[in-house]
């Protein structure tokens, strides 16, 4: 790589001063190096004004401001800080760069179609005033077409991915970049943008209920989660499924929004599981699909509106009156299953789901109520504190059986089944939904198949206190069948 007078650090998806790919290549490459983040606007505008997303931003570039000025303090230089604009980013950053006569500037890669066409469209208006853009992996350990079958093409079906991943796998691609070597190149930032992070006022946000949730942000929030997490991850095999355990790492929106590194989570998790750690090897195999989905985006981008397997875009959903009717039960979590609809509470009420929750929920609008995965996909991605494209439709995908090593179509989750198994005694249930904490547990996970003793003396009425279930879920089970027919292939019986 060429060497620069200049250069500007794009902060995105990437939101901590150490290990940062990106971050090092600037500071090594570059005398000076100034940092900045873009709240864009074409990203923002369509959001709601209370959107846990931006307040977590916020707050994590507080943090990313007072890490970086701390880093130019060590190194003898007062004044750095973190240059935050709210704009389009597609004028902004070209804009910037120019004001400050860099002659490159360096960001980590995102590989969302969105983000992609943002980013092509900034390259060529950097290239038209002489200006290099450098783009680096950072936020998987392996990406687009690095993992790939022997016949060179993308892999489709995760375990053989899984075992190219570990093929592939190097100590040098869990090696961390050492920012601080080269910290002082940072640069003072120019007087008209040394001012605070904005709040989120500034930029037409209120604030939301985030801080009194146990989501902590930032670089430090990040590390008090893992530190914690690693203390456990010996059960997180058993753990993870149980909704009202103590069971998952709770750092998916971290990985998100890159308050800790992959490669250093990656890297502790490895180790352990060479130890032989059970629960080490799940949680390193959970990272595995996120690399997984992350390269099925990049290689298949066709997924982000349609099906993987095109056969799938054949059926015909619940749409007009019924279908929406249908789905507003299910995001308003009155659907009548209570696991279902405890689920849908906690994500209404704190921008999270519990995975196993996830699929629960999504099996149940694709194959109990016949929404189109699509409908279900957008409501997450508007929901979610932890929302990733990649992530997010694959686990969609798996769910309606249309996406890649998804379950069969066959294959459906039974609500109160799946209830009784991972939340035994309804404290998850009971934590979301009041009105039925007073029921005894065998009742819990189906109340309308209580009998009027327990009822009366829980004081629950259906249809007054919860509502009776939307559907019966033998009856809609042969209706998918029924649905999915247009994909049967040979052979497929169902079970």
């Amino acid at each position: 790589m060429n060497t620069y007078t200049k250069g500007l650090m794009w902060f995105r998806r990437d939101l901590r001063a150490e290990d940062n790919a990106a971050l090092y290549h600037a500071l090594k490459v570059c005398r000076q190096v100034w940092c900045v983040f873009v709240f864009d606007t074409d990203i923002l505008n369509p959001l709601p004004r209370a959107d846990r997303r931006v307040e977590f931003i916020r707050e994590s570039l507080v943090e990313l401001d007072a890490n970086l000025r701390a880093l130019g303090r060590a190194n003898g230089s007062e004044g750095v800080g973190l240059v935050v604009l709210h704009d389009q980013a597609m004028k902004a950053i070209p804009a910037l760069a120019q004001q400050l006569q860099v002659q490159a500037v360096f960001a980590n890669h995102d590989d969302e179609p969105a983000a992609l066409a943002r980013d092509a469209h900034i390259f060529g208006a950097l290239a038209h005033a002489g200006i290099l853009l450098h783009s680096h992996k950072d936020h998987v350990i392996f990406e687009r077409r690095e993992v790939l079958t022997q016949a060179g093409h993308a892999f489709g079906v995760f375990t053989p991915y899984k075992n190219a991943w570990f093929k592939h796998l190097t100590p040098h691609h869990l090696k961390p970049y050492p920012v601080a070597r080269y910290a002082k190149a940072l640069a003072a930032a120019p007087a008209q943008w040394a001012v605070p992070v904005p709040q989120l006022s500034d930029i037409g946000f209120e604030k939301t209920n985030l801080s009194q949730l146990p989501m902590p942000t930032g670089e430090s929030g990040a590390h008090q989660l893992f530190e914690d997490f690693v203390h456990r991850i010996d059960r997180y095999d058993e753990a993870r499924n149980f909704p009202a355990v103590k069971g998952p790492s709770y750092l998916s929106v971290h990985l998100r929004f890159g308050t800790i590194s992959v490669r250093q989570i990656t890297s502790v998790a490895y180790q352990m599981h060479l130890q032989g750690m059970a629960g080490a090897s799940t949680w390193l195999s959970e990272l595995i699909w996120r690399d997984f989905y992350h390269q099925v985006l990049a290689n298949f981008p066709h997924v982000a509106e349609k099906a993987f397997k095109p056969e799938y875009d054949h059926i015909k959903f619940e749409h007009g009156k019924q279908g929406k009717a249908l789905f507003a039960a299910w995001c308003e979590g009155r659907t009548g299953y209570p696991l279902v609809d405890a689920a849908m509470a906690q994500i209404n009420q704190t921008g999270y789901m519990h995975n196993r929750l996830r699929m629960v929920v999504a099996s149940f609008l694709v194959k109990d109520l016949g929404i189109d995965w699509r409908w279900g996909e957008r409501y997450f991605a508007e929901h979610l504190i932890d929302f990733d494209q990649a992530a997010n439709n694959g686990g969609w995908q798996w769910a309606s059986s249309s996406g890649c090593d998804a379950q069969p179509y066959f294959r459906i989750f039974n609500p109160v089944t799946q209830s009784e198994k991972f939340d035994p005694n309804g404290k998850f249930i009971r934590r979301y939904l009041p009105q039925l904490a007073a029921l005894p547990d065998a009742a819990i996970h189906a109340p309308w198949k209580a009998n009027e003793i327990e009822m009366a003396e829980a004081g629950v009425v259906l249809g007054t206190h919860y509502p009776a279930p939307v559907v019966d879920h033998a009856a809609a089970r042969e209706r998918t069948l029924l649905r999915y027919a247009v994909v049967k292939k040979p052979g497929a019986t169902p079970k």
